[in-house]
């Protein structure tokens, strides 16, 4: 038995949960994963045509890739606003970079050394023939950006994806709906963890998606959700995932642990698991209107405000929250920026709510359906 079926032999995912609502990638091959309660699907990122994805799960540890892949070289932008992100090739996605196209994105475990998988997207690009023609003969150069999450202190951390993990995640992309939960490059990843040291655990994070479609315009999200912060529905204010008490009954709500390390007066420990690289969230929103970069930037930026309303806090001192943009330029409806931005915010905060209600529990790592 593997060690990532002893896990989840051992975990705390309910039996009760039988319904059964997409298809898993876990290789080449499609497995099922079960829905929890109350969260209907509410969109793919291939939901926006000509883009596909593909999940791969490491066998032997909670790690894995997701490939990001398009029918055509799209334009991309990005926003970094945290402190320590984990990346390769996005500094080339800011405006004063002239280059305007990408052709792939790989969103990985392992931390940074998981950025060594990016290489696979390179390899199975550049043998389909995708990618800016260098004016060298038989050669292409595909433009691949990659995003990495740290989740190495679930099992073996000598354990992550590598190029030959991200060509099957290539292999595996397709357009149908994008499984979400605790799978591909969301299978190690947690969140509400900025208390283990002081006996408040964490909780299961995951990947989420979510779509808005308004006659031909469509603006999607795919969110990998491994925040130090607390997951919450914004519409109501209410926790839905994160770090809990030391008895683990109840939701410490890390705000109000953190309002209390204000007082110095008090005697208290604020030791405070923030360190970099440790807690990241990535965001990627999808749209088939025509924008060109330096709108796309700005479109990562508001994509930020609805991931701040679901994970509170958000942009930690040492988090490397990521937001990539890309627009395939299909329709070009007289569509204001800032109505595209309100709804990458809105399907930005959903999919982060959806990462988390979709993970599969692990021991010391229980997940909503858990609860």
């Amino acid at each position: 038995m593997t060690i990532t079926r002893r896990l989840l032999a051992q975990g705390l995912a309910s039996s009760a949960l039988a319904t059964v609502v997409s298809p898993l990638v876990a290789t080449a091959r499609t497995r099922r994963q079960a829905a929890a309660p109350g969260a209907e699907r509410a969109g793919s990122l291939t939901d926006v045509p000509g883009v596909r994805v593909g999940h791969v799960t490491h066998p032997d540890r909670p790690t894995g890739c997701t490939a990001i892949l398009f029918d055509a070289p799209v334009v991309a932008g990005v926003d970094y606003d945290g402190s320590a992100p984990g990346e390769t090739l996005g500094v080339m996605l800011q405006p004063v970079s002239p280059l305007e196209r990408i052709h792939g994105i790989l969103l990985t475990g392992g931390g940074p050394m998981g950025l060594e998988a990016v290489g696979g997207v390179v390899r199975h690009l550049e043998a389909q023939r995708v990618g800016y023609d260098w004016g060298i003969p038989n050669v292409r150069i595909p433009i691949v950006v990659g995003a990495v999450i740290d989740d190495l202190s679930l099992g073996d951390g000598r354990i992550r994806p590598d190029a030959a993990m991200a060509v099957r995640a290539c292999e595996a992309a397709t357009t149908g709906p994008v499984a979400e939960g605790s799978v591909g490059v969301g299978a190690g990843a947690t969140v509400g963890k900025m208390f283990r040291s002081r006996k408040m655990g964490g909780m299961k994070g995951g990947v989420g998606c979510a779509s808005i479609r308004a006659g031909e315009v469509i603006v999607a999200a795919l969110c990998v959700v491994n925040a130090a912060g607390d997951v919450r529905d914004w519409r109501t204010g209410r926790i839905v995932a994160g770090a809990r008490t030391p008895d683990g009954t109840a939701f410490a709500d890390s705000l109000t642990v953190l309002r209390r390390d204000l007082d110095t007066s008090a005697r208290a420990d604020r030791t405070l698991d923030d360190q970099p690289f440790r807690a990241t969230t990535l965001t990627v929103i999808a749209t088939n209107v025509a924008l060109d970069k330096t709108s796309l930037t700005k479109l990562a930026m508001m994509t930020n405000t609805g991931a701040s309303r679901a994970i509170t806090p958000y942009h930690t001192n040492g988090d490397g929250d990521q937001v990539l943009t890309v627009s395939t330029g299909a329709v070009k409806p007289a569509v204001s920026l800032t109505a595209l931005g309100a709804a990458a915010a809105d399907v930005a905060a959903l999919a982060i709510l959806r990462g988390v209600q979709q993970a599969t529990g692990l021991p010391g790592w229980p997940a909503v359906r858990d609860l």
